[in-house]
């Protein structure tokens, strides 16, 4: 009996022994899972924030791309802007634009207490007009006009056919009036102070022709050169290669 029941306690330690064994191995296991599971929660958590990251960055780079095509077409425009800006100077530079301004009017008319009876019909010296011109460009005129045909750098005054043209406009109608604008009141005294003391008011009065001065005022309008403009002597400019 009693070497039975030693066998019993013996049976029963080994069944306790294996039961804690079970039970051990168990918990660690469990602590084991919880512990993995923590880590990929972990993982998880890190693998959200590093996406959330990715987001803002691609947010970042749309953005930024955005303003980059933004800025290029206000650059186009601009450019275009400037060169539109430019070509509108040059024009007016070249007079084939209506330009306005400070300046002065000559009215010449005939001088018909000096033109006898019979007298043929009064002549306009293409000459004379030239030296007019000269003499309104020496003293800062920035646009002339003559008869409303603006006078441009390439602008012939000649005789045909016994009548004075410019550009092929005849000067036939009084009174003639020639129009000068120039950059400021200034320059507009001082082109009026030497009309006064000028030569030419002499000169066409020989041909019976009486010059009158208007005083400086505030705003003349001179139209744009009317005429095709033809350009001679150039030759594109081939690109030198890099």
């Amino acid at each position: 009996m009693k070497k039975k029941n030693k066998i019993m306690f013996f049976l029963i330690t080994i069944l306790a022994g294996f039961m804690l064994a079970i039970q051990f191995n168990t918990t660690r296991q469990e602590n084991n899972l919880a512990d993995d599971t923590s880590d990929l929660w972990e993982l998880r958590q890190q693998y959200l924030s590093e996406k959330e990251l990715e987001t803002y960055f691609h947010q970042q780079i749309r953005q930024s791309e955005d303003k980059i095509a933004q800025y290029e077409t206000e650059r186009h425009n601009r450019n275009g802007q400037v060169l539109q800006d430019t070509l509108n100077e040059l024009k007016k530079e070249a007079g084939l634009k209506e330009i306005s301004g400070p300046g002065i009017i000559l009215s010449i008319t005939p001088a018909y207490e000096y033109i006898t009876p019979g007298q043929s019909k009064v002549y306009i010296s293409p000459d004379v007009l030239r030296k007019l011109i000269n003499e309104l460009n020496m003293y800062g005129a920035k646009a002339i006009s003559i008869a409303d045909q603006r006078i441009i750098s390439t602008t012939t005054i000649r005789n045909i056919q016994g009548e004075t043209k410019v550009d092929g406009y005849p000067l036939r109608k009084f009174p003639l009036e020639i129009k000068i604008i120039a950059n400021d009141h200034e320059t507009v005294k001082k082109l009026y102070n030497q009309m006064q003391i000028s030569t030419v008011p002499d000169d066409f009065f020989i041909d019976n022709l009486k010059v009158s001065i208007s005083e400086p005022q505030e705003e003349i309008i001179i139209p744009a050169y009317s005429s095709s403009v033809s350009v001679n002597h150039m030759q594109t400019v081939k690109e030198e290669r890099k």
